[in-house]
């Protein structure tokens, strides 16, 4: 029987039987993935970023207002920081984004994933300073902690790498994963975010890892126009982008998560309601 202590969260006690039973009939994340598709009206994001970069002189994109509001969202809705190990639904310890980037802009750049804790109380213009410093120490020649480690694993016989994975599984379905082995595994985090907008593509659902905990993946699409009624009853034309998200919805119920993507669509499409510059 898997225990029921994790370095990286809590157990959850006094759940729904149905909400126990789930983990045990839907074994993995992909087994119990659910779609959902947003697109949130961004002319005022737009706007509002256009008067952040000339106020504070820093960079930021739709992905830093995306990773803040992800932030808020998992601080209100702390149901959707749970994950499941070993049939077990855990409390996260802690908000914590995992994202992907390409070191170089061309076809042989490779794209790192970079981990980092989101503290729901950081302003938004901390949080890009942070996250701008990071993405350029990640982007930088310096090896990543996660490099290091594949590098180290790399340099053992093929046949030996398989079985380690397996037991690194096992390990963490029984909670026996030591921290070191989680705290800067990007595969341990609240949700995961792919900006494929930045390339200019439109969003895709993406699975989820077994490997790890991710309960949420969320991509971001391009910004484009679509046609829409207003609520005067004008035909306009108004810029949109495409989320789309990847659920394991054995970690909360179908409401809760329709009420996050409502203070989604909230913060993206008036952001400056939320932040003060």
């Amino acid at each position: 029987m898997p225990f029921q202590f994790r370095p990286d969260g809590t157990y959850v006690k006094n759940l729904s039987l149905t909400r126990r039973i789930m983990p045990f009939i839907m074994k993995g994340r992909n087994e119990s993935i659910v779609f959902f598709e947003q697109k949130i009206p961004v002319d005022n994001a737009w706007d509002f970023l256009a008067s952040f970069r000339e106020k504070t002189n820093q960079k930021a994109s739709i992905f830093h207002l995306l990773l803040w509001a992800g932030g808020q969202i998992l601080n209100e809705h702390p149901r959707l920081n749970r994950f499941v190990a070993g049939r077990r639904i855990f409390q996260r310890h802690g908000i914590w984004v995992c994202f992907s980037a390409k070191k170089k802009m061309d076809d042989t750049g490779p794209v790192i994933a970079i981990k980092r804790k989101i503290d729901p109380n950081l302003d938004f213009q901390s949080l890009v300073k942070t996250l701008t410093h990071t993405i350029a120490e990640e982007k930088s020649d310096k090896l990543s902690h996660t490099d290091k480690e594949l590098s180290l694993i790399f340099k053992l016989p093929a046949f030996i790498i398989s079985p380690m994975a397996r037991l690194l599984m096992k390990l963490d379905h029984f909670g026996l994963l030591p921290d070191i082995f989680i705290k800067d595994d990007p595969m341990f985090a609240s949700i995961m975010v792919a900006n494929l907008g930045s390339f200019g593509l439109d969003a895709a659902y993406h699975h989820l890892f077994e490997y790890g905990n991710i309960p949420i993946f969320i991509t971001i699409g391009k910004k484009h126009k679509e046609v829409v009624v207003d609520d005067s009853g004008e035909i306009r034309a108004v810029s949109m982008i495409t989320l789309k998200f990847s659920f394991d919805e054995r970690i909360a119920d179908g409401f809760y998560c329709l009420r996050a993507l409502g203070m989604f669509n909230d913060i993206l499409s008036n952001p400056e309601k939320f932040i003060t510059i």
